[in-house]
């Protein structure tokens, strides 16, 4: 193998990316294509199995294994805000050539599909949401008997490969405290890993590229694709599920202004968002990786051990699906009850501002009444000059008035307490009388059992 060379593993678990060299069997004139407008922002990594459990690092020239050998060449795709047109244009300066246009559309459209193109199988499950988002998930595959190419949205954890022997994984460390330190205690041997690297382990279903056995074929290659595409999905519903955990913590906490800033935030109906486009993304595999199975099915390359592990990601996805149900289930729990505090709130300033209305209103009667500029008001002074305390009376008026209106309000509140105090009354008089009237009974028993002394 001449263009095999062997592999170096960087420090984060992640193959050297490669430049893709000018290919010398493709004619000049086909090969002087004009320079990629996002020249560096596409990862490539090529890799060639040796069908025993080894692999390598090879060069980008998009070819078929021979023998036992496969190859795979991936393509990740950076989740910047551009436009589609901009978006199928990283595949097209990567991939073409040896592929064509119908080839390039097959892995870079939106949707699920499935279905054979130009004799090869290829597969995608490509959300329509916008590609800077972190809920916006595209996968697409093109399989044939001797080569794989995907194309992923951003990086997916687990997809690469590395030496288990280099992995953080397989050390014994010691996590990062501050406390130590401070006591002067003496340092461990081995890998110290932080708090936060621990924390990020903790929220992940799977090693991150340290339990990825080599693809010792296609099938197992495939496999591996869809394997880590479902793990990457379990990742965010665990991350959702644990920021609605704290969310729901902090409510039960809080108070009047944590419910109003999420209120004004909008944080539920945003999480809620996301989780239908997750329900999206997971329905799209739904309809895919079954169709996916039954057209391997037919492909005597493809192991029958590997069909069942198709139906086990099946399966996956069909609990993960009804997880993420159940998390949009609580979040809109959550927002209904928001909505029901912030109706109660709405409520008790309407109630305030009715009071004062009916408070004011027969007030302002008085007022206007007496402030008509005709004949005939009385203590106005118009009737009788000598009048100089109508000022006084109408005071008086509106005093009465408010007195009778606060009357009006608090008369079921002091009706309620007198009931209240009566019935209490009846309850204890009734209580006293029973217990007389067991007394007497019970002397009389008394009495009546003795016998009489002459």
């Amino acid at each position: 193998m001449d263009s095999v060379e062997e592999e170096v593993p960087s420090g984060e678990g992640e193959m050297e990316e490669l430049v893709r060299p000018s290919s010398t069997n493709v004619p000049a004139s086909v090969n002087e294509h004009p320079p990629s407008h996002f020249a560096g922002m596409v990862r490539q990594k090529a890799y060639v199995f040796d069908g025993f459990g080894n692999y390598f690092n090879k060069e980008w020239d998009l070819g078929e294994g021979e023998g036992k050998e496969f190859c795979w060449y991936h393509v990740e795709l950076p989740k910047v805000r551009q436009k589609c047109s901009q978006s199928a244009q990283h595949p097209i300066d990567v991939l073409c050539p040896p592929l064509k246009l119908q080839d390039i559309l097959s892995l870079a459209s939106n949707g699920p599909f499935c279905g054979h193109v130009d004799g090869a199988l290829v597969f995608r499950v490509n959300s329509p949401g916008p590609i800077s988002s972190s809920f916006t998930f595209r996968l697409a595959a093109r399989i044939t008997e001797k080569s794989v190419i995907t194309v992923s949205l951003g990086r997916v954890p687990r997809l690469g490969f590395s030496p288990v022997g280099q992995s953080l994984l397989s050390e014994i460390p010691s996590v990062e405290n501050p406390s130590n330190y401070k006591r002067g205690s003496t340092k461990r041997s081995g890998i110290v890993i932080k708090e936060h690297v621990l924390e990020f382990l903790l929220t992940m279903n799977h090693s991150e590229e340290a339990d990825n056995p080599v693809p010792k074929s296609i099938s197992n290659l495939v496999v591996h694709v869809i394997d880590t595409h479902v793990d990457h999905l379990e990742d965010v519903v665990t991350k959702l599920e644990m920021e609605l955990e704290t969310v729901e913590l902090e409510l039960d906490r809080g108070g009047f202004a944590l419910k109003k800033e999420m209120l004004d935030d909008r944080r539920f109906p945003k999480m809620h968002l996301n989780l239908q486009r997750l329900l999206q993304v997971i329905a799209h595999g739904e309809q895919v990786f079954p169709r996916v199975k039954e057209k391997c099915l037919s492909k005597s390359w493809f192991l029958s051990k590997d069909i069942n592990s198709l139906d086990e990601l099946i399966g996956r996805l069909r609990r993960l699906k009804e997880n993420v149900g159940f998390l949009a289930n609580r979040v809109t729990a959550i927002q209904a009850g928001l909505d029901s505090w912030q109706s109660e709130q709405i409520n008790k300033k309407l109630y305030y501002l009715s009071f004062l209305s009916i408070v004011f209103l027969p007030l302002s009667v008085i007022t206007g009444v007496f402030g008509m500029n005709v004949g005939g008001v009385p203590w106005t002074m118009q009737n009788n000059p000598e009048v100089k305390d109508g000022f006084f009376k109408v005071m008086v008026l509106c005093v009465a008035m408010l007195l009778l209106v606060l009357l009006c309000f608090l008369f079921p509140i002091l009706y309620s307490h007198v009931m209240a105090w009566y019935k209490k009354r009846f309850l204890r008089r009734t209580w006293s009388h029973n217990r007389r009237s067991c007394r007497r009974t019970i002397g009389i028993q008394e009495r009546s059992c003795c016998p009489r002394i002459d």
